[in-house]
C-alpha cells in the first residue's frame, strides 16, 4: 500500500472523518508488521485494540437487589424526623425563657414606675417639712 495514501487516511481518521473500511484498512497495515518508522505510534494503537477486542470478561457477576439505599433513606428519614422534633422542643422551651424574661421585664417596668412615684412624693413631703421648719423658727424667732 502507499505510504501517501496511509498518511492520509491517518490523518482523516484523527479528524475522525474515515469510514469502517478506511478504518479496515488502516487496521490491516499497521497489524501486519511492516510499518514505517514515523508510523510506528499508530501500530502500537491499532495492536492494542485488536487484542482488547478480543477480550472477555470471564467472572459472573453477582446480582443483588439493593435494598441498603431504600434503607438509608428510611434512616435517613427517621434521622429527619428525630431533629425536627428535637429543634421544636428546644424551640418551645426557647420560647418559654422568652415569655418569662418579658414577663419580668413588665414586673420591673411596673415596680420601677411605683417606686419612682413614691420618691417624688417622698421629696414633696421633704420640702413641705423643709419649708414647715423654716416658718417655725422663724415664728419662734418672732416669739422671743
Amino acid at each position: 500500500m502507499e505510504l501517501a495514501n496511509i498518511e492520509k487516511l491517518v490523518e482523516k481518521y484523527e479528524n475522525a472523518e474515515t469510514t469502517l473500511q478506511e478504518e479496515q484498512t488502516l487496521r490491516a497495515y499497521f497489524t501486519e508488521g511492516n510499518v514505517a518508522p514515523h508510523l510506528q505510534e499508530y501500530a502500537y494503537m491499532f495492536t492494542y485494540f485488536t487484542a482488547v477486542k478480543e477480550d472477555t470478561y470471564t467472572k459472573t457477576l453477582k446480582l443483588e437487589p439493593k435494598k441498603s439505599k431504600k434503607m438509608n433513606f428510611k434512616w435517613l428519614s427517621v434521622a429527619a424526623s428525630f431533629m425536627l422534633l428535637f429543634s421544636v422542643f428546644l424551640g418551645q422551651q426557647e420560647y418559654k425563657e422568652y415569655q418569662e424574661r418579658k414577663k419580668a421585664e413588665k414586673i420591673y417596668a411596673q415596680v420601677n414606675k411605683g417606686l419612682t412615684l413614691l420618691s417624688n412624693n417622698l421629696k414633696k413631703g421633704e420640702q413641705a417639712l423643709d419649708q414647715f421648719y423654716k416658718h417655725g423658727t422663724a415664728v419662734k424667732k418672732v416669739l422671743k
